[in-house]
This record gives structure tokens, sequence and C-alpha cells, in this order.
């Protein structure tokens, strides 16, 4: 054989030794990845139901420095919290010290200070589990149960990144008017024989109060973040204009995410995927009203979409807002960790782990039977847009991986 050709034919074996060599590491990188999210998924499986007990075992610290602890860039708690139980009993029973009006916003809360020093904020209930918001996607009064079923679906789907909550019923009269500030207590009212509040916010009304059961009133308390993470507010990016017949831009403009993949933070970094899994999130709660979103300061886009704010969720089970969806099948592109846990979930196994993992909670039943029903509903839907992204696209330029390391120091 000539030098000339020998020389080509080992060009031509080192070109398909070096092909064979990358297609085989990737496949073998990613069947090992697919193979941590199946295990990964199993433990959430095995830790799904939480028994609220006080005990801590093995530490000195209080329930409030240990989930302080949990709070990383990425991470609101971690995949593994044996301590988990413990710290929402104490969120459910720990004596209320201090009650004032709810930080700003739209919907009645209240923020208590719990004994040790822990704040968390206080939604009342203000509608029964079967009771159907009609209207808007985002109509209504806030949904303290949506709160708590929220952070169990973060849970599931394997996010990490909402903060805590937990049902709790406090007496108004023996546990909060005592430690009121005077701007709470003078929103205290008796209507028939129920103690009922109305707390200061831009839609609290004296006309509209949040009544209790006598004086006992039935809530859910969700978990303040660490003050060390101060949170900076965004507006989101596929937010709705709240004003009849405006249109936002990404409610017309099918080439809208384009548009957004060139602006900062989601040219680069995880920003953009986050935004996906949110709708994901929000389209399985039913939750439209997502107009902003919060993230840890100076974060350059590194840090993740916080999951706050549940309760606009679980209005109508008979509604599927498809328009929630819209940051999915406008960008078609998804975490392929995310495609791995909805397609575990589906089959029932998403109805049937929320039950599960709300049955301890203190407001137990959580959500009325139908609203869990349209959950696996709505995961079909999700599954069968992105397999039309797929179809279109590829499955290479639709799955993306992009796992970032959780360190806990």
């Amino acid at each position: 054989m000539k030098l000339k050709q020998r020389v080509v034919l080992l060009a031509i074996l080192l070109v398909i030794f070096i092909f064979t060599k990358v297609f085989l590491i990737d496949n073998l990188d990613t069947s090992a990845a697919n193979r941590e999210d199946q295990r990964a998924f199993q433990r959430m499986m095995a830790s799904l139901r939480l028994e609220l007990e006080p005990r801590l075992e093995h530490t000195l610290q209080s329930p409030w420095e240990i989930a302080a602890q949990w709070v990383v860039p990425r991470e609101v708690y971690p995949e593994e919290t044996p301590e988990l139980g413990a710290v929402m009993h104490a969120m459910t029973t720990k004596k209320i010290i201090k009650a004032d009006v709810g930080y700003k916003g739209t919907q009645l809360k209240a923020l208590l200070i719990l004994e040790g020093g822990q704040k968390v904020v206080f939604k009342p209930k203000r509608y029964a589990r079967d009771y159907v918001v009609e209207g808007e996607p985002y109509a209504g009064y806030d949904r303290h149960n949506a709160e708590v079923a929220a952070f169990h679906l973060d849970r599931i789907l394997g996010f990490r990144r909402a903060p805590l909550v937990v049902g709790r019923f406090v007496n108004l009269r023996t546990e909060i008017k005592p430690v009121a500030t005077e701007q709470l207590l003078g929103t205290f009212m008796t209507v028939g024989n129920n103690t009922c509040f109305y707390g200061k916010c831009y839609y609290c009304r004296e006309t509209e109060p949040a009544c209790a059961d006598g004086d006992v009133m039935e809530g859910s308390v969700t978990l303040w973040l660490p003050d060390v993470w101060p949170l900076q507010k965004h507006r989101h990016p596929w937010g709705r204009t709240y004003r009849e017949g405006k249109l936002a831009r990404w409610e017309y403009d099918e080439s809208y995410c384009d548009a957004v993949k060139k602006t900062s933070p989601y040219d680069s970094g995880p920003r953009l995927l986050d935004i996906i899994d949110t709708a994901i999130f929000d389209y399985l709660i039913g939750n439209a009203d997502r107009h902003h979103y919060e993230s840890f300061q100076d974060d350059e886009g590194a840090s993740m979409l916080i999951l706050l704010d549940n309760a606009k969720s679980f209005g109508n089970p008979a509604l599927d807002e498809r328009s929630i969806l819209a940051p999915l099948y406008q960008c078609c592109i998804i975490r392929v960790s995310t495609w791995n846990r909805l397609n575990y979930l589906k089959n029932g196994v998403l109805k049937s782990a929320l039950k599960t993992a709300m049955s301890h909670d203190p407001i137990s039943p959580v959500l009325s039977d139908p609203h869990l029903d349209a959950l696996d509903q709505r995961l079909l839907s999700i599954l069968a847009t992105v397999k039309q992204c797929t179809d279109q696209f590829g499955p290479d330029a639709v799955l993306v991986e992009d796992r970032m390391t959780l360190s806990h120091l």
C-alpha cells in the first residue's frame, strides 16, 4: 500500500475512533444521568409521607437554624431532609409571639413571629374545598390550601424551589389578638359569632373580611426565607397585562421566545429553563398569576427562580389554561431531568404521590378529588406538548441537559 493511501486510511480510522469515543461517552453520560434521575425519583417517593413530630435527633440546633442552613442559590431545601417533619411541626405548633399585617401585596395575609424569632406568613381560609372559582384564571381570593399543595408538588417534581408551607389552625382571640400590632388589631371585627379580620392590602376591604369558625381560623403558614438571602423581584417575561383588550407581546408574537433569548438573564445560564420549569409547575396547579417572580439578589441569573406566592392556584379543576404553558410551547426546550420526572409521574402516579405527601398535614384533606384528577390530565397535556416539539425539532434540540451542582455547606 502506498504511503499516501496509508495516511488517508489512518486518518479515516482516527476520525471513526474519535466519533465512536465521543458517541459512547455521550451515551454513557446520558444513561448515567437518566439512572440518577430514576434513583432520585425513587428516593423522593420513599420519603413522601412526612410525620410531623417534634424530635430533632443528633443536633442541638433549633428547627429554624436547620431550615436556614438548607438554603443555597439553587435550592430552598435539600433532597434528603430527615428533619423536615420536625421543622414543619414547629411551624404548626410553636407559640405566636407577634402578629402584624402582611407584607405589601394585593391579598390578605398576616405576618407572624413564632417562638424563637422565626417569621411565617399566615394566609387564612376563604373557600371551602369544593368551591369552584369562576371567571378569569387568576380570579378570586388567595387559596391557603393551594400554598400547601404547591409546596408538596415542588417536592414531587424535584425542583425544591418553594419555601416550606404547612397548614395551621390558630385561635384569633387567644393566640393572635393579645400579640397583634395596633395596625392589625384595628382590622378585627365580629360577624355573628365569628371573629374576623380584613388586614391591610391592595384589595383588603372591611366589607370582605376573613372569618374564623368561632374563634378558630384555618390557614397556611409559609416559612420566611433567611434575611441573609435578600430577594430581587423581576417582571415575568410571559406576564399578563391584566387589561381587557390589551394583549402582551407573547400572546400574539410567535417568535417571542427568540427575542427573550437575546435579553439578560435569559441569554445565558439557567434562568430560561427555570421559567419553563415554572410554567409546567404553574400549569399543573392552574396558576395564571405569576406576573413577577423572585430570585436571590446579585445572582447575575445563576440562582433559581423561587416559587413564591402560589395561592392563586387550584381554583377551578375544569379549567386548563393552556396559555400558562406558553414558555414551553414557544421555546420548545425542557430540562432532561424535568422531562424524566414528568414521565415517571404519569399513569396516575402524580395524583397518588401528591395525595400521600399531603396526608400528614393538619388541614388534610388539602385538595378535593376533582383537583387531584385535574393534575393527571394536565400532566398528559404537558407530555403531549413536549412530543409536538420533539416531532418538529427533534429530541436533541428540545431536551436540554442542564444539571447544576447543588452543594449545602
